[in-house]
């Protein structure tokens, strides 16, 4: 591998169409014209000459130096992508544990080709969105990116490996460890601190918005530290704005903001509604969209939004595989009213990320006071 700067942000050839971003992002007149994708000249996908271009951009300044793998490099860190090293399969495509020639355990996710020659440009914008921006960041509740491999028209990106998986897999029985209510308050407030870094703007200069913030999305070490993942959706604000205006919304069903499905109207908003989302799945231990529930019980806001200030009727939502010793009903109250105010239809009336850290805090306080836990367990899950 070699260490080499990552890409630049946007420097594409060809200049964009018109009413498009650029940067990757989505039209931003509001008109008639679909979302188009900007592809690249003669090709979507480029050499390794072209993502080592030294970056001109005076806010682009990298955080750290990713490295540059090749095809044979992923295949034998993998053991030519064995089941056996097979961690899971999202969106963008398979993810495996690999082991570098230093030792060093990753996790490798290798990008699935698209279907349709049409979708190329869409996904090469991904990949190049997440490495891009994943390059400028550095928080201890963002996962960290290791490098990334553009070989011909092979796509990975190398991550450090996270030894317990995604939350969802906790939440939903699929991982055999059992989080208690100290632990699910570590990982909220985790979350919260990296999705406020993000809103901050303070690594880039102008504000990002993650746009698909969810359970699955948040890695969580052996020690339950909450890292967020998954970037290719992520978006840049314009400078001096707080909206950013699409035709083509982007995210996934159970998350979405339901002003931006409406109106294409991306704030930072959009990211607190989807964190409301998960802090009821923390709460209830249900999925954010169950397919498999009645009509009426398969999306959980819906399922309990009435009833998150309703202090008796709040006690039937509460995860029964979480341990009663665990949590005081005071704690639990008050981020169920966190909860419910995140996921406000009107985006102004929702909290910032910043005052979610400051009440998750202080009900990590409550709890650790009037639980009776004692500190050692909390210190060691806080």
């Amino acid at each position: 591998m070699t260490p080499v700067s990552p890409p630049p942000p946007a420097p594409a050839p060809a200049p964009a169409p018109q009413g498009s971003d650029p940067s990757g992002g989505e039209d931003t007149d509001g008109g008639p014209p679909p979302r188009v994708y900007q592809t690249w000249k003669g090709s979507n996908y480029k050499s390794l000459e072209y993502w080592q271009l030294e970056d001109q951009s005076p806010l682009a300044r990298r955080r750290h130096r990713s490295s540059v793998f090749t095809l044979k490099e992923m295949e034998e860190a993998t053991n030519s992508f064995s089941d056996d090293n097979l961690l899971g399969k999202g969106g963008f495509g398979k993810v495996y544990r690999g082991t570098l020639p230093s030792g060093e355990v990753v996790a490798i996710k290798k990008m699935e080709l698209p279907s349709f020659k049409s979708a190329e440009g869409e996904r090469e914008r991904e990949f190049r969105v997440e490495v891009d921006i994943l390059s400028r960041l550095d928080h201890p509740n963002l996962v960290a990116l290791i490098g990334y491999c553009a070989d011909g028209k092979h796509r990975f990106l190398v991550y450090e490996f996270m030894h317990y998986g995604n939350l969802e897999d906790h939440l939903n029985g699929i991982s055999e460890v059992k989080m208690n209510w100290p632990q699910r308050l570590k990982v909220a407030l985790g979350a919260a601190r990296g999705l406020d870094y993000l809103h901050s703007g303070f690594a880039v200069g102008i504000p990002i918005v993650h746009r698909d913030f969810k359970s699955t999305n948040i890695l969580l070490s052996a020690t339950f530290e909450a890292k967020i993942s998954d970037f290719g959706l992520a978006k840049m604000m314009p400078e001096g704005q707080e909206m950013y205006v699409t035709t083509k919304v982007l995210g996934t069903f159970g998350y979405f903001d339901p002003e931006y499905t409406s109106t294409g109207k991306l704030t930072l908003q959009s990211d607190v509604y989807a964190f409301g989302v998960v802090l009821l799945e923390l709460l209830t231990g249900r999925r954010a969209l169950d397919l498999h529930q009645g009509p009426t019980d398969q999306n959980l806001v819906l399922q309990v939004k009435n009833i998150l200030n309703d202090r008796k009727k709040l006690r039937k939502v509460i995860d029964p595989e979480m341990s009663r010793s665990s949590y005081n009903m005071e704690s639990i109250t008050k981020f169920a009213n966190l909860a419910s105010r995140c996921v406000r239809t009107e985006s102004s009336e929702r909290p910032t990320m910043v005052e979610c850290v400051k009440e998750l805090q202080l009900v990590i306080f409550i709890n650790k006071k009037e639980s009776g836990m004692g500190m050692h367990t909390l210190s060691r899950t806080v």
